[in-house]
This record gives structure tokens, sequence and C-alpha cells, in this order.
């Protein structure tokens, strides 16, 4: 595991930026987010948001946030195996603490975002990292809470860190809603025009990185269709034990154990992609996921089928050369290449969107045959018949695999770049 001082992604830390940030949620994303701007002193304050009491006061959250079963103790992790205590100077009755000499309130009454008081808090930028409120068009006043809500409760930009999700099928994306992955789209995003923002998910993160990467260099016009596989991490929506599913529940695969199942599921990581890379739209493209029991350290099996092009040739070594150079150079340090044999648990705390395993790059070249007329007929053995009816392409497919810690290491990071940049941007923006 790389410590996170020691990636290049830390390697230009400046002056804390003078603005509190503020977390909504302590869930997985919600607390690692917390460590990823802890250890890099990102702003002057974070205010995080938990909705209720937890244990029997404050040292119950410093404990939980203090040590965690995949990624270790957060000392370990802001200072290598020398570190000493990093939390410190705990205050229950006004829920303050120093995580690694930031100072961090927590709020412990309002679960609905309307209601959390960010204005008397001085938060301008809120991440809600609850999963719960992902729905743009819900308007900030709904009895059970929006994504909107923080709006309304002072914040004036929104990062949500999951994927938009609206649930009546009528509703078009809010004008003031973005999806943007730093260093795929980023500047898509309007400050001006857009106050919720959302960072997508893990799978699509990597995933536009590896296919951004191909469309960079082969453009889209070559791509005859695409295809993924996801084989991912279990997640906290997944049960220990079986269980009985919620009415109305479809896929009751996921109300299996996690540990003792491979199980078959879906992903939206292809629809969020066409949002931050367009070009999708012009091509079939094909998304499937297999959650595994492990606790993270995800891989993207990519497979693009191209034609041939005699003055762009495809080989497995012009391919990871061309991963290879991205990685160096204009995706540097979000996309990284490694030519060694690495398992999920290689991957565990490693800070970049996707990783691609260049070992096992594979190109297959190969010929299809395609009918071209309306008179042209398919024997039973298969063979086309007619005159002149059918013609031949020649096609590369492309299989390459791209690692990502689904949690800390891919994911929290490149939602801490984002939010970074937008907070940026926000202080510059502020009278």
């Amino acid at each position: 595991m790389l410590d996170a001082k020691d990636h290049p992604i830390f390697a230009e830390l400046q002056a804390p930026l003078p603005m509190p940030l503020g977390i909504n949620g302590m869930g997985r994303i919600g607390k690692l987010l917390l460590w990823h701007h802890a250890a890099r002193g990102s702003f002057e304050r974070i205010v995080v948001n938990i909705g209720r009491e937890a244990g029997h006061g404050l040292e119950d959250i410093a404990d939980y946030l203090a040590r965690d079963s995949t990624y270790g103790p957060l000392n370990r992790y802001i200072h290598g195996f020398r570190g000493g205590p990093v939390i410190e100077e705990l205050d229950d009755a006004a829920g303050t603490m120093r995580v690694n000499g930031t100072p961090v309130t927590f709020l412990r009454k309002h679960r609905n975002p309307r209601e959390i008081d960010w204005t008397s808090q001085g938060v301008s930028l809120a991440v809600d990292c609850t999963g719960v409120f992902r729905d743009p068009t819900v308007p900030a006043d709904a009895p059970k809470g929006s994504l909107r809500g923080h709006l309304e409760a002072g914040a004036r930009k929104v990062v949500l860190s999951a994927p938009f999700k609206i649930k009546e099928e009528t509703r078009r994306m809010p004008e003031d809603a973005v999806t943007t992955i730093q260093g795929i789209n980023d500047e898509t995003y309007e400050p001006e025009r857009h106050d919720l923002i959302s960072t997508a998910s893990c799978t699509t993160t990597c995933l536009a990185f590896l296919f951004k990467t191909m469309l960079d260099r082969f453009g889209i016009k070559s791509v005859l269709g695409a295809s993924m596989v996801t084989v991912h991490a279990a997640t906290s929506t997944q049960g220990v034990l079986d269980s009985l599913p919620k009415a109305g529940k479809s896929d009751l695969r996921k109300n299996r154990a996690v540990l003792d199942n491979i199980i078959l599921t879906s992903t939206g990581a292809a629809k969020a992609a066409a949002l931050v890379i367009p070009e999708m739209e012009q091509i079939d493209f094909v998304a499937e996921a297999v959650r595994v029991p492990n606790t993270t350290g995800s891989i993207v099996i990519l497979m693009v089928n191209m034609q041939d092009d005699p003055e762009r040739p495809v080989s497995r070594e012009r391919i990871n050369e061309m991963y290879r150079n991205a990685a160096n150079g204009y995706l540097s340090p979000y996309l990284s290449y490694s030519e060694s044999q690495n398992v999920s648990s290689d991957i565990i705390g490693t800070a970049a969107a996707a990783v691609v395993e260049g070992r096992e790059t594979r190109v297959q070249q190969g010929r299809v045959r395609v009918s071209v007329t309306p008179g042209c007929r398919i024997s039973p053995e298969g063979a086309f018949q007619g005159e002149g009816c059918t013609v031949e392409v020649p096609v590369n497919q492309v299989v390459v695999y791209g690692w990502y810690d689904n949690e800390l290491g891919s994911f929290t990071h490149m939602l801490g770049e984002r939010t970074l940049a937008i907070a940026r941007d926000l202080g510059e923006r502020t009278p």
C-alpha cells in the first residue's frame, strides 16, 4: 500500500483553503473523505453532519474515525508506521476535535439536509456522502429530505459522492446539475450555472479513464462496439447473512450472504460514463457486474472491437505504450500503468482512478463478414448466399484490465481532487 504522503497527488500541498468543508454522512465514503482531506490539510476546518448520536459520545466517534478494518489506523495512513496519534483535543460538549491538526466539528441533530445549519458553520461547499439523496429533481422542502436541501440550508455548491438517480423517468436532468470526473470532463462544470455536481461512481471513474485513453488515440469512428465487466468488491448494501428482501425488490441475489457468494448484479457505469464522455452515445456499450467476497479492490475488464486502420495499426505493444504514455503524461497522476502481476489486495490504497495491468492486455485480430444487400441469404450451414452480398471487415478485439480501489484509493481520492477544484473556484469567486 502506498502511503498518501508519498503519492504525486499529495506532492504539492499548499496552505489550507481559508474555508470550511461540509460533509454529510459518515459511512464508508464520508469517513474516508475526511481521512483524505485531513491528510492533505486541504481546508482550514471540516464540518461533518452525522445527524444522530453515535455510541456514548465523541470518543466513540473518534474511535470509529481512528481505525479501519480495510485500511488500518488513520495515523499509519497519514504518517506511515512511525506516526503517532493524530486525533486530539476532543470536546464532547462542542462536538469538536483536531484530526492531523485540522479542526473538525461533528453535528449530531439533523438528518434532513434542509435542517443542517451550514450557514452558521460558514459552509459554502457541502459533500453529500449518505447515498440517500441522489435525485436532483426533488425539491428542497421534500418531507424526507433532498439534495437541494443543502442549498436551502446555506451551501452554495453541493457535491454528490454517487451518480444522480432520477426516480421519475419523465423528468429531465435539471439545468443546474452536472456529472464530472476530475481529469475527464471537469471543464464542463460551469460555476455560474451548476450548483449540484455528481462525481459518478468508482466503476464509472475507472472505466472513464480506460475508455478516454482509447478514444483519444483511435477516435470514436474506429470503435464498432464495446463492453465491460466489473468484478467488484462487496459494499455495505449487502448483508453478512441471507435476508428477506424488502417489498417490491426484484434483485433477490443482493440479499444473499456476501461472504459466501459470487453474486451477479447490474451496473450503471456505462450510462454514467456517457455523461462524462458524450461520444459513448454513438456506440453500443454493454456493462455487467459481478460482486465478490472481498472488502475492496475491484477490476474493470474493458473489451473494445475496433476497425483495423493501416495508418494506426493496433497491437498489444501499441495499446500498452498508449496507456503507459498517458499515465506518465497528460492523465498523470490519475491513470497508472503496471507491468506487475497484481492481485486485488495489491491495489488497496493506491491513489489512482485506474491501474492498467499491462501484462494482461490482449489484442485479437480477425475479419468479420457483413451482409450489405437486402437480397442476401444465409444457408443452414451459416454461409452467405448471393452475388456480392458480403464484405469482409478487418477487426481488432482489444481487452484491457484496469484495477481500482473502489473505496479510498480510486474513488475517494478522485472525489477529494474534484472537491478541492470546486472549492478553489468557489473561493476565487467569493467577494
